[in-house]
């Protein structure tokens, strides 16, 4: 993942308020209408929620604009729809950011440092693969986003000439992509038509940008359109455990399934980067100290994170700038006399690092049965830029 949409936090000194909950969840009545859990949602309970957050953050020594921000917002009804919480980062008396959490802490975290604490969002708020599913049958293909935050129509590929091809629509329910096809089902219509459905999921993709194709179709429409597919894609796409026919009203992939297909995903992503990782010969660093060197040059390519590991909540002395991070104050001299560093969290101040150098972040589990054989030793490592 990138960490391109937090660098606002590093656009401004510190300290930070960082916190992160849970939000109330949709519940059910027993005639399937949706409510809303009133004893965890009611203004009430956000209220004393929220004083006690204060109050905590209180006691770690934050400003009074700045506690009066993150009580605000957290007193608001929270936004995102389908968000399993919220973090809250603010400084001087300001929040910055808001962004919803695709699963909830088991405590909130709580935080008042010169960082901001970003680290949690690598369990918290992981950007899942967004995946493009497409229904298809011999007629075409329904073409929908699913991401973890929920899901909306990406257009469609009919039966019919469409004159739509590329276009700057918003409203991606109204795209409709180019479909030739006869009356006649014979074999080279059905060719044709798989060509078509690929060269639609093709074109959905690289605008949509979508890290999975699910398609949910019988096998053999599932080999037709794979292997029209352009050949950078085909790695990315997967077949629906169930199969036969998926067009039409109320066709929709359960979530379990699309939970499953991210799931592999993820884990076939992490098997390729630390095979990359302990490949011999491949530009690497583990252990703090070669990290914050790494890290002061620029060179990280990709951050490999195990949060369980002793070395991400280690000290390590910060500047202002990103590439300002040092393992003893010693070493802080050359940071200049703009500001004096201050104590930071290790793993924070590496994020900091990787978010505004553009590098990749990925949270690594050490395979089952094997401890931590294979994963960064200490819980950081890094794939290397070469020189």
């Amino acid at each position: 993942m990138r960490l391109v949409h937090l660098t606002p936090l590093y656009e401004r000194p510190g300290p930070w308020a960082s916190v992160c909950v849970g939000v109330p969840h949709a519940g059910h009545a027993a005639d399937g209408a949706e409510t809303v859990e009133a004893a965890e949602s009611g203004p009430g309970e956000r209220e004393l929620a929220a004083r006690e957050i204060c109050r905590e953050l209180g006691r770690q020594g934050v400003d009074a604009a700045t506690g009066r921000a993150v009580h605000e917002a957290l007193t608001e009804w929270p936004g995102a729809a389908g968000a399993a919480g919220r973090a809250i980062y603010a400084t001087h008396g300001e929040v910055v950011l808001d962004p919803p959490l695709t699963a909830a802490p088991g405590t909130p975290e709580i935080h008042w440092a010169s960082l901001p604490r970003i680290a949690p969002l690598l369990d918290l708020a992981v950007q899942e693969p967004v995946c493009l599913v497409a229904y298809v049958d011999r007629t075409g293909a329904d073409l929908e986003l699913r991401g973890p935050l929920g899901s909306r129509p990406a257009g469609e590929a009919e039966g019919k000439d469409w004159p739509l091809y590329r276009t700057a629509a918003a409203d991606w329910s109204e795209r409709h992509f180019p479909m030739h096809v006869e009356n006649s089902w014979d074999e080279n219509t059905w060719e044709e038509n798989a060509s078509q459905v690929a060269a639609a999921l093709a074109l959905c993709q690289e605008e949509t940008r979508a890290d999975l194709i699910v398609l949910v179709c019988g096998d053999r429409e599932r080999r037709a359109v794979t292997q029209r597919l352009p050949q950078p894609l085909r790695p990315l796409t997967v077949a629906a455990e169930h199969g036969g026919p998926a067009r039409g009203p109320g066709a929709r992939l359960p979530d379990e399934e699309i939970e499953r297909a991210r799931r592999a995903h993820l884990r076939r992503i992490e098997r390729t980067e630390l095979d990359r990782y302990r490949a011999a010969g491949a530009p690497t660093a583990e252990g703090l100290p070669a990290l914050v060197v790494a890290a002061r040059e620029h060179r990280i390519a990709e951050l490999l994170v195990r949060p369980e590991g002793p070395d991400p909540c280690r000290e390590v002395w910060v500047g202002p700038e990103p590439d300002q991070i040092a393992v003893d104050r010693g070493d802080t001299r050359y940071f200049g006399e703009e500001r004096a560093p201050e104590p930071g969290r290790a793993d924070d101040a590496l994020l900091r690092s990787a978010a505004v150098n553009g590098a990749e972040v990925l949270r690594v589990h050490p395979a089952p049965g094997t401890g931590d054989r294979g994963v960064p030793a200490g819980g950081l490592g890094a794939l290397l830029r070469r020189p």
